[in-house]
């Protein structure tokens, strides 16, 4: 649980954001390197029910053009709640947010959206790019519709190391693969 002096602090940086802060942009404009994106910076997978929202860090996934389309995939394990959601939607938010969210990363990665709204819970909030749900405060927000879905397989692993030391518990994740909709940065 992020402390009250930070969920404050986020709460005022939040009201200070303009409304044309984010810049529309094509996926090969996307800056930045996507390993530290993705391995360093994290970003939060959102997926919605109905009026249910959920977003999750993550740190797994990529970027890439499949079936002549800008792409990027994500992996989700069955047991988070995320999943329910992404199962039940077309469409899929991915947002990468400054450091000075570190803490709020932390609890979207640690804790289930199931029981409680992290995302009140941290100070953050949500808009619709395309028809997913991003969140606001994000410096980069892409917006996904899934094109293909599968179970990773315990047959296809060629380096058997790999399932012992990430799925002991036999828990493989579930590939999303999306086409890139939209895209918006900050200026």
């Amino acid at each position: 649980m992020m402390d009250n002096e930070s969920a404050r602090r986020i709460e005022i940086l939040n009201t200070h954001l303009g409304m044309n802060r984010m810049t529309n942009i094509t996926p090969s404009e996307i800056t930045g390197n996507v390993f530290t994106r993705l391995n360093k910076q994290w970003m939060l997978i959102t997926s919605e029910r109905d009026s249910e929202v959920n977003a999750m860090t993550a740190s797994w996934g990529g970027f890439g053009v499949i079936w002549n389309m800008p792409v990027a995939y994500v992996l989700v394990r069955p047991q988070r709640y995320t999943f329910e959601l992404m199962e039940a939607s077309d469409r899929f938010g991915l947002s990468f947010l400054t450091e000075q969210y570190r803490a709020a990363l932390q609890v979207c990665g640690t804790k289930s959206g199931r029981e409680r709204d992290k995302l009140k819970a941290v100070g953050l909030t949500t808009r619709r790019l395309d028809g997913a749900t991003v969140i606001e405060q994000a410096e980069l927000v892409i917006s996904c519709k899934k094109l293909y879905s599968q179970f990773l397989a315990d047959a296809g692993f060629v380096r058997r190391e790999l399932l012992q030391i990430h799925y002991p518990g036999n828990d493989l994740h579930k590939l999303y693969i999306g086409e890139i909709t939209a895209v918006e940065i900050e200026r």
